[in-house]
């Protein structure tokens, strides 16, 4: 029986990725490290003093280590701007991509694609949307804004909605290119291939969670910069479904004066051999338990509302719960009328896209699990000044200051988004 080659390919960009999600894990501890390792950015925790939230009003309210919201930073690279009049022949050739595993992995997927599209004067082509079974397949428009993502790229790429019939019917030079490449590693790994096919389709591995800001190749990290930050918009209908989440939550949070607490905590990956195969040089995963005590001590009280990404209640989370009886997943926050949409779908896009803007708008952000989701939720927080991340650690002793807890890509500011945004 023959194999269709694209279903092959979607399989194999699935069991690469989440090879690679194991791998990040493994690599990206939560607890403080002093080792540094060459040219990876290594997720460390050091203590940032927080003004806590303090609310002026005649009624009891939830006690936590509150922020005060941070104003929103402005764009501070320049425009990529257009090709030069020598190099500005029309494209004679595309590259070609598939969005994969959620919105995490989409920013890069886009930020690499668009990266080397503009390096080679390529033709980019719209991206469909794969999950992690074979023929499930979605067009960019069924999550994305395809007009906002052709308009913040015009003069800098040229994009094809479509996939012109000489790609899909000719043989394309399949190129596996690392997450955050260089212009070197284009001109010798890529462009030679491209030459030479005439099209590509770009697959991104992920070698190691690197958010570190560069002092070099201005240019690149400054398409970069617009790629990350400036393409991707949810389609209305999808964000009326989080606009709503997020007044549920405020709703259910009125003790607190409306405030939230995000966690992103998934059962399926707390049980896979990355979480359990990571505790020699520190901890890259915490279970609801352990959450519920971090927050407990750092002075979170009874009232707190929770949100967590695990997608089902999970008999796990009762831990959580009995300190923290406001702990809601989607089922109980998605609106009635949109669970048949949003939750009984056969792919999980959906779902992670709910979670990773819910979890980039809360007022204070856990991140239970190390790696992408957590360090590009970071970025859009950065860049939107909704600030407040605390990374879970074991605490000994009653209580600790939640100073103690905050996420470097804050207190170091080591996030690239701190080079694409400033406050003036």
């Amino acid at each position: 029986m023959a194999v269709d080659p694209k279903h092959a390919l979607g399989a194999f960009l699935t069991f690469t990725m989440f090879a690679m999600l194991a791998n990040m894990i493994k690599k990206d501890h939560f607890d403080p490290v002093d080792a540094q390792l060459p040219q990876v950015s290594t997720v460390q925790f050091e203590v940032m003093k927080i003004e806590e939230h303090k609310v002026s009003t005649g009624h009891k309210v939830s006690k936590g280590p509150w922020n005060k919201v941070s104003e929103e930073l402005k764009p501070c690279w320049k425009r990529p701007g257009a090709r030069l009049a020598e190099e500005a022949k029309e494209p004679r050739g595309y590259v070609t991509f598939s969005l994969t595993n959620g919105p995490e992995y989409h920013i890069a997927q886009v930020a690499d694609a668009v990266v080397v599209a503009k390096y080679l004067g390529a033709t980019l082509v719209v991206p469909d949307i794969r999950g992690s079974k074979l023929g499930d397949k979605r067009n960019f428009a069924d999550i994305y804004d395809i007009e906002k993502f052709e308009k913040s790229l015009d003069g800098v790429v040229k994009i094809a909605k479509d996939q012109p019939a000489e790609v899909a019917t000719g043989k394309l030079a399949v190129v596996k290119i690392p997450n955050r490449l260089t212009e070197d590693y284009i001109a010798e790994h890529i462009e030679p291939q491209f030459r030479t096919k005439g099209n590509i389709r770009l697959v991104t591995f992920f070698p190691s969670v690197n958010m570190k800001i560069r002092e070099t190749e201005k240019e690149a990290d400054s398409v970069t910069c617009l790629a990350m930050f400036g393409t991707l918009e949810l389609q209305k209908e999808i964000t009326e479904t989080v606009d709503s989440m997020l007044a549920r939550l405020r709703t259910l949070s009125r003790r607190s004066d409306g405030q939230f607490v995000a966690v992103d905590l998934r059962v399926d990956i707390l049980q896979g051999k990355g979480c359990k195969d990571s505790g020699q040089k520190g901890k890259s995963c915490y279970s609801p338990e352990e959450i519920a005590v971090f927050l407990q001590k750092i002075g979170f009280d009874r009232e707190t509302t929770i949100y967590v990404t695990q997608p089902r209640w999970h008999e796990s989370l009762e831990a959580l719960k009995n300190k923290f009886p406001k702990t809601y997943t989607k089922e109980s926050i998605v609106p009635a009328n949109k669970k048949g949409q949003f939750l009984n779908s056969e792919s999980p896009h959906l779902e992670k896209v709910l979670d990773f803007h819910i979890c980039s708008q809360s007022d204070v952000f856990v991140p239970a699990i190390s790696g992408l989701f957590y360090a590009n939720v970071a970025g859009k927080r950065i860049a939107s000044g909704t600030g407040s991340i605390l990374v879970p650690s074991e605490i000994r002793g009653s209580s600790a200051p939640a100073t103690n807890f905050v996420s470097p890509y804050l207190s170091k500011k080591n996030h690239m988004a701190y080079s694409c945004f400033c406050d003036n």
